[in-house]
């Protein structure tokens, strides 16, 4: 079947161009989505009449795709997932679980513009092209892995991790997860030690108190004498 082509088609053609397709591949996706219309003379002339209001919204949206894809391009999502010692998925990711994450870091993208080969079945650093717009492409990496730990581990070495690396990854985060909890701990203490110390320095000592309870005493004595006005006469 040929068909006039209402925008550039990867591997098929650009704006305007009459191709030869399958007919099931037009009726099912071409002519309903609007990317084609049937290369009939009425059809040709109606689009040459709308040739240029066509390039001129085509021209917009690229503009507007190439802004959005300057953000985007380099962006590294992550999917944690269950696997198995070979690293292959308990189920897959698929273009609706990228998209989501995707959406998800800000950036409003559906799955039909999320292009896999096929779903993703293995842990690791997988590529993945994002269509903006026919003419524009961005490609974002999907850091696939069983925890955050091999995320970011996978995320530093840019590769893979073997079973031991994994191993490795978790022994030295757990350890500086009890390094931070040590120092804490050591830090907690020595805060309770001093402020102990100063309640020490404020508290008078136990002779102390008992000198004043003896002074106390005393001047008790004295001004008892004092105020006996039979004790005053005879001195």
């Amino acid at each position: 079947m040929q068909v006039i082509l209402l925008e550039r088609i990867e591997k098929l053609g650009q704006m305007g161009d009459v191709v030869t397709v399958k007919p099931g591949y037009a009726r099912n996706f071409l002519l309903p989505q609007g990317k084609a219309r049937r290369a009939t003379k009425e059809n040709l002339d109606r689009f040459e009449q709308q040739r240029a209001q066509l390039e001129a919204e085509n021209l917009e949206h690229r503009g507007e795709a190439e802004k959005i894809g300057a953000k985007l391009k380099g962006l590294v999502v992550t999917l944690i997932r269950q696997a198995g010692e070979s690293d292959q998925l308990y189920g897959s990711v698929n273009t609706h679980d990228l998209a989501a994450e995707i959406t998800e870091a800000g950036y409003t993208v559906a799955r039909n513009q999320i292009s896999l080969d096929g779903v993703i079945k293995a842990t690791g650093l997988h590529q993945v092209k994002v269509r903006l717009h026919p003419e524009v492409s961005v490609t974002i990496t999907a850091n696939v892995a069983r925890s955050d730990t091999e995320a970011e581990a996978q995320a530093r070495s840019g590769h893979l991790l073997s079973a031991q690396e994994q191993h490795a990854a978790e022994a030295a985060a757990a350890a500086e997860t009890e390094a931070v909890v040590a120092r804490i701990e050591a830090e907690e203490t020595e805060s309770e030690a001093k402020q102990a110390g100063k309640d020490a320095e404020a508290e008078p000592s136990a002779e102390e108190a008992d000198e004043g309870e003896a002074g106390g005493d005393a001047d008790a004595v004295k001004a008892g004498d004092d105020s006996d006005p039979e004790k005053s006469s005879h001195g």
